[in-house]
């Protein structure tokens, strides 16, 4: 996961996640960036984005207003166009498809919830859930287009308010109805910008809920959010800070650095695989490099007095280490090995100098 996080992957060096299968990768962003022009000249709103998500993930971006998060949903969603890169989802190029053709594919492939809802206030809430179908044309008439807005309504826990109008429920029930109207051609993505943002936090808590229980039952969920305890909670996060993605681990090990700090180490970073088993560190040989766990795990192995080595410890994503110096009968270095239970094992390589200032300015 940690390869595409980083734009690298150990067989193409690009990409952001776990490596995914054919059969799996849902999004993939290769190298995408965004300009504006401005008075004074381009502005770069996402930099050489490499992202990839898998079937059934439910990733947040987060990051301060400015940093990229709408664009970069906007890119997924083929409402806006890089202007460098290319952008796949569900296979189909969507940075090549005309205006004529990319609403239509929206329309079944990505089902979009907003902060503010975007629900039409003359329609009733069954409706609104009923647009998608009626714009995209699925299902053959009427009736069945209302037995299933009325199904998406019950699942979202708000039938009984399926013909009222949005401005006769509360905002939290509004953005059911969103939700449900997101799901009405059974798309394969559910992209939500800031769908809690608007929302009380027992509120949000449930709609969080509601987008848990949705990936369980298959849903891929890209989240933009600004609520980090939420963020918390999903299968992996995308930081974005001024158009570039800085790595979650490295904001796990450093919490106390700035996403500044952060993108800076990123950049300074060597992407490290160890197959299962593999040594990382053998005892007493000096370390040149300072690690952070991104996938998998490392072990930690001492050796007894009799020569056998024993596992003493194991260190995790978002965990760091340079050397370790066990007391047991005397000062040893142990040797550190690439966890055998996992298939894949990552580090991130900092250099000692880079890595002291990191660890002084988080302390």
């Amino acid at each position: 996961m940690f390869a595409r996080l980083r734009g690298k992957t150990k067989d193409d060096e690009g990409g952001n996640g776990s490596t995914p299968t054919d059969d799996t990768l849902l999004i993939d962003l290769k190298d995408v960036s965004k300009a504006y022009e401005t008075p004074t000249g381009p502005f770069f709103a996402l930099k050489d984005i490499n992202l990839q998500v898998d079937k059934g993930e439910f990733v947040a971006v987060i990051g301060k207003s400015g940093s990229g998060k709408t664009t970069l949903v906007n890119m997924i969603t083929g409402i806006d166009r890089p202007t460098l890169g290319q952008v796949i989802v569900g296979g189909t190029p969507i940075h090549e498809l005309s205006e004529g053709q990319v609403a239509p594919w929206r329309g079944v492939n990505v089902g979009l919830v907003f902060q503010f809802f975007q629900l039409l206030p003359s329609l009733t809430n069954v409706e609104n859930v009923m647009l998608p179908m009626d714009f995209c044309n699925t299902f053959k008439n009427n009736k069945e287009r209302q037995a299933r807005a009325l199904h998406l309504l019950d699942q979202v826990d708000i039938k009984e308010h399926a013909f009222k109008k949005p401005s006769e429920i509360s905002g939290g029930q509004q953005q059911r109805v969103a939700i449900a109207r997101s799901l009405s051609n059974d798309p394969p993505i559910i992209v939500a910008d800031e769908p809690t943002g608007n929302l009380d936090s027992v509120t949000a808590q449930a709609i969080f809920e509601l987008f848990e229980r949705l990936v369980d039952q298959g849903k891929t969920i890209f989240m933009v959010t600004h609520d980090k305890d939420l963020a918390r909670r999903v299968t992996r996060t995308i930081i974005l800070s001024d158009g570039e993605i800085i790595d979650e681990y490295l904001e796990t090990a450093f919490p106390k650095l700035d996403n500044g700090r952060l993108a800076e180490a990123r950049k300074l970073a060597d992407l490290q695989s160890f197959a299962p088993g593999e040594t990382i560190l053998a005892e007493g040989e000096p370390p040149q490099k300072c690690y952070v766990v991104s996938e998998g795990a490392v072990e930690i192995l001492l050796r007894e007095p009799n020569g056998q080595q024993i596992s003493v410890a194991r260190i995790k994503p978002g965990q760091y280490f340079e050397k370790i110096d066990l007391l047991r009968g005397g000062a040893k270095i142990a040797t550190v090995i690439a966890d055998p239970g996992y298939d894949e094992i990552e580090l991130l390589a900092l250099d000692k100098e880079t890595f002291r200032k990191m660890t002084d300015s988080a302390a």
